[in-house]
């Protein structure tokens, strides 16, 4: 696998826990559970999402924003 790809689902998987750690927080903090099904689809749109511009912003900016 390349490092650029494996960046790119690394970054992906610090995004989608993220979300499931601010899920976590809304509902301590007394907010509706929606449910595994929804909860898990959000989480892997979050997933793709981060996945995706992470992978364009390491093409466009280069490794850690430097030029090479």
């Amino acid at each position: 696998m390349k490092p650029r790809r494996k960046s790119a689902l690394l970054w992906g998987a610090v995004a989608a826990l993220s979300f499931l750690v601010l899920h976590q927080g809304y509902l301590l903090a007394g907010g509706a559970f929606l449910g595994v099904g929804p909860v898990a689809a959000v989480t892997v749109a979050v997933f793709v999402g981060g996945a995706a511009v992470s992978y364009y912003a390491e093409g466009r900016f280069g490794l850690f924003g430097w030029r090479r």
